[in-house]
């Protein structure tokens, strides 16, 4: 296997396929490529060289340097990520270097807290590593720091794997942007019915941004509940009700379980100043979080504060350990033959959708250019659902 530079997988990253969003369970009408946000149906396409914020608009927060003869109209050139550390080395402050410690009322620092965040998912990802042998790494699809991918200027890491063998595990994406960002996204192969798995910390202003989602792996039409509760029945779904009805049965009794929803429940209480994010039955999602989002999914922001992280550290390590025991529990293998195959034609369209949703995501992080090349570097190979495929 030939194993590409790092400038080479950069390049072929930023000019990811586009594709089309198909539905897995119910029409999906909207349009996605790798170089084009969608939101609230509407497309509008962004020229890559612009760096777009969240609400749509053109940064200027790099604009040309100017030089002019009235100092007051010059532009500056803006020192580098790597400078501006070493000028906070120099005053003494440097976040790098120091111990966590909470900050201006109460903040905590964030490059401490995504250190601390990468720290506890290295081990996560280990223990996986010890109670599943045949996980394998993927170099050709992982970045170190100094490969030279960045996002905002700030380093990212991205450590990739795989299971091909009983465990059938088909991605794995440990995934660190220092200062701002801590993602653990993992995907299982069609052998089994264990759920995905997706936690991440995006910081921002002293603001924590979570979501952790234990992901069914049969649409259950969980985003036609309404309000109260309430699914359709025959009367509206016809037959397809019965379908539905039996995937949230299996997803209730074998994973979303009382020990589940109470460690969620108890957590999210404990923590200081939440607020809660649009989540299924509220205004605000996009088709492709609609069809993908499971019914437990947690997105709340909060002040990032040393409590709070502490916290949420805790809750990911917690149902990682969840999952783990799920994924290793030979009960979960599907019968030989026709149940594997359909898992296998619904992994690959759910997993099309989750990069779709996931690149609106990172484009309103990090910018269109590099919230496209981390998003097709987070979400792996769209074509391999079936556990590293032909690499």
């Amino acid at each position: 296997m030939r194993v590409l530079s790092p400038a080479l997988r950069l390049l072929l990253l930023a000019a990811a396929d586009a594709f089309s969003p198909i539905s897995i369970g119910r029409p999906s009408t909207i349009n996605v490529d790798a170089f084009t946000v969608v939101r609230s149906g509407s497309s509008s396409t962004i020229a890559l060289n612009q760096h777009i914020g969240s609400g749509g608009m053109a940064d200027t927060r790099n604009p040309d340097t100017i030089q002019h003869e009235d100092p007051r109209k010059s532009i500056s050139a803006a020192p580098s990520f790597e400078e501006y550390l070493k000028q906070r080395a120099n005053e003494g402050t440097t976040a790098a270097t120091a111990p966590p410690k909470p900050i201006a009322e109460g903040d905590f620092d964030a490059t401490a807290a995504i250190s601390a965040m990468e720290t506890s998912q290295t081990k996560t990802v280990g223990d996986i590593a010890s109670a599943i042998p045949d996980l394998a790494p993927k170099p050709d699809q992982s970045y170190a720091k100094n490969d030279g991918f960045t996002a905002m200027g700030n380093a990212v890491s991205l450590q990739a794997s795989d299971a091909p063998g009983p465990a059938n595990v088909a991605w794995i994406s440990d995934l660190s942007v220092d200062g701002a960002l801590s993602s653990l996204t993992i995907f299982n192969g069609p052998l089994s019915d264990v759920p995905h798995l997706i936690q991440r910390c995006f910081i921002n202003e002293g603001m924590l941004h979570f979501f952790l989602d234990v992901r069914p792996r049969a649409y259950g039409a969980h985003d036609l509940r309404d309000a109260d509760g309430n699914y359709p029945g025959p009367e509206t779904l016809g037959r397809k009700a019965f379908e539905y009805s039996g995937a949230r049965k299996d997803y209730d009794t074998k994973f979303g379980t009382e020990e589940l929803i109470s460690l969620l429940d108890d957590t999210v209480a404990k923590l200081e100043g939440v607020t809660k994010n649009p989540g299924l039955g509220d205004e605000g999602l996009s088709e492709l979080e609609k069809v993908t989002l499971g019914p437990l999914a947690v997105d709340i922001s909060m002040p990032l504060t040393s409590g709070n992280v502490d916290s949420i550290i805790g809750l990911r390590e917690k149902v990682a350990s969840m999952w783990l025991g799920w994924a290793t529990d030979d009960s979960h293998a599907h019968r030989p033959g026709a149940p594997v195959n359909s898992q296998y034609v619904y992994d690959t369209k759910y997993r099309q959708n989750c990069y779709g949703a996931l690149l609106d995501k990172y484009v309103g992080y990090f910018g269109q250019a590099d919230g496209a090349k981390l998003a097709a570097a987070d979400s792996g190979p769209l074509d391999e659902a079936y556990v590293g495929g032909g690499s």
